[in-house]
């Protein structure tokens, strides 16, 4: 399994934010931090704010800041809301599957078992678990250009 770029760059976004909470960021500064096009970063900001993970701002003073405390959100909410699809094979899509074997294949079974377990994991934890005050120094240090 592997998530999107649009998933990657929207828990680095998150990231980022919980790092610096006494400020609003420019998604220019994000982009440069990360090396990642400032126009494919400006839809993940606008899906993070479609979900009520951030407050996007426009103009001069414009930037992005997190709307809700980084205790309260949750990572596997995140990974929901920018993920497209969670198929992970043929079966797994009702309209275009043309898999043969569904009736009679443990395959589907195990994934769906799996991919619950990956979810749940991710459900543990919040994005105030992944930001250690200790560890703001160094975050900085390596985003810094």
């Amino acid at each position: 399994m592997q998530l999107t770029m649009h998933t990657d760059y929207a828990l680095r976004v998150l990231l980022y934010l919980a790092h610096f909470p006494d400020r609003r960021i420019g998604t220019r500064e994000i982009s440069t931090a990360y090396g990642i096009s400032k126009n494919h970063l400006v839809r993940v900001v606008q899906t993070l704010a479609e979900n009520g993970f951030v407050h996007a701002t426009v103009g001069r003073s414009g930037g992005v800041e997190l709307r809700r405390a980084p205790k309260d959100i949750c990572i596997g909410d995140v990974v929901r809301a920018t993920e497209a699809s969670f198929r992970l094979v043929e079966c797994h899509d009702a309209v275009n599957n043309t898999c043969p074997i569904v009736p009679v294949c443990g395959l589907k079974g195990l994934l769906d078992t799996a991919l619950a377990a990956f979810l749940a994991e991710l459900d543990k934890q919040t994005l105030a678990s992944l930001v250690e005050p200790r560890s703001r120094g160094k975050f900085v240090q390596l985003v810094s250009h």
